[in-house]
């Protein structure tokens, strides 16, 4: 069954054509007209109520469907979850960074949609998994202890605002399982930092690094610096490159955003699946509400290597390979056919799939012309079969539920 899925138009969506989510939809649907000066961020796929998804030759939304057929669930998803998909497939297409921010684990998710329900609007966790499709940047996780000295060790704009005892301890610490506290202690201290001292101590830095060599611009990371803050000028979120891990995924490399994972997405289009929540903690880069306190006590402060933070896939067959992350929610496999192939699938969960590229058809019980774009919906146990057509490929990726 086709969908019809919804766009979000957020502010730091690229533009116009230069979104690859302007591109799917136009592709799957060529009477749309894309509007060059606006931003398209966000395609999302599945039954979120803030932007559910429609099945488009029965005129009703999945969701509706979902409760009059529960067989498109299968036994093993409707006995974990109930009568409903626990996942949130989406294209994102980013131009300018997203907000510091990490999500809740569950039992703190339901305590504080308990105590803050205008803010925290559900009690379910968010796990996410981010599939890069071009480069993509990313913050994700706090950077091995001796990394993060080696940067303060040159930043004296930014050591001059931290508290004086934390930062000495911090820089006297030798073993990375020894620093969380006063990891915790600096970063607290940074964040709740008067915004004129950090407006201040950026002017200041920007100011040294522009004068400086290649060599230490390259080493203080002065192109993201500088980018950042002319996105967010005099944002404390814009210290953080020096706390977390900058990554640049190519294309098909993944990461999982685990609870209590700091994090941040820079720039970059990714296939993004996670638990179906809106469950996010922020603390920079953002003109939305910030909840810093809550974000301290919750971070992981665990010291990651940029390696540790990519999260790879196992091999199915010849034709897929499976992101499964330690949770039940959801799993994402990315099916590439060649031409003069065919691959036949089956999961015991419903399915939901986007064809990123090539032409074709797919089949369950009716054939589905299927180009860019084409998002269909495959009910539990329901056999698929997936055809290019000639001298073409398809690619797709497909998110389930992990059971």
């Amino acid at each position: 069954m086709e969908l019809e899925c919804k766009v979000q138009n957020y502010e730091w969506g690229k533009i116009g054509l230069d979104s690859t989510v302007a591109k799917l939809i136009s592709n799957a649907n060529p009477s749309l007209t894309i509007y060059p000066e606006k931003p398209y961020a966000e395609l999302w796929m599945g039954t979120h109520p803030n932007s559910p998804s429609l099945i488009i030759d029965r005129g009703v939304l999945l969701s509706e469907y979902l409760e009059d057929n529960h067989d498109a669930i299968g036994p093993e998803v409707k006995r974990k979850f109930g009568v409903t998909i626990p996942f949130l497939l989406k294209v994102l297409s980013i131009r300018k960074a997203l907000s510091i921010q990490a999500h809740p684990a569950k039992d703190h998710a339901e305590q504080l949609h308990k105590n803050f329900p205008q803010i925290y609007k559900d009690p379910n966790h968010k796990p996410e998994l981010a599939i890069a499709l071009t480069p993509f940047e990313a913050l994700c996780g706090f950077r091995p202890i001796l990394q993060i000295q080696e940067f303060l060790k040159n930043l004296p704009e930014l050591t001059e605002i931290l508290h004086k005892d934390n930062l000495n301890a911090f820089l006297e610490t030798k073993e990375a399982n020894m620093a969380q506290k006063e990891l915790k202690q600096i970063f607290n201290s940074l964040m709740t930092c008067d915004k004129d001292i950090i407006e201040t101590s950026l002017n200041k830095l920007l100011n040294r690094l522009g004068s400086e060599g290649a060599e230490l611009k390259s080493f203080l990371l002065y192109p993201l610096i500088k980018r950042l803050h002319a996105g967010f000028p005099g944002d404390v979120g814009c210290w953080s490159p020096y706390f977390m891990n900058y990554l640049v995924l190519h294309p098909g490399q993944a990461i999982f955003l685990k609870p209590n994972l700091p994090h941040a997405y820079l720039s970059g289009d990714c296939v993004e699946c996670m638990a179906c929540s809106d469950n996010v903690v922020r603390a920079g880069l953002t003109p939305k509400y910030i909840d810093v306190a809550t974000l301290i006590e919750m971070l992981d402060y665990n010291s990651y290597t940029t390696q540790e933070m990519l999260f790879t896939p196992q091999l199915e067959d010849q034709n897929s390979c499976i992101w499964k992350p330690p949770v039940p929610d959801f799993a994402v496999v990315k099916i590439k056919v060649d031409s003069g192939d065919y691959n036949t699938i089956v999961r015991p969960s419903p399915s939901i799939i986007i064809i990123i590229s090539g032409r074709g058809k797919v089949c369950d019980t009716e054939p589905i012309e299927v180009r860019p774009g084409v998002v269909v919906f495959l009910k539990a146990s329901r056999q698929l079969t997936i055809t290019p057509a000639t001298g073409c490929h398809i690619e797709a990726y497909q998110a389930i539920c992990n059971v």
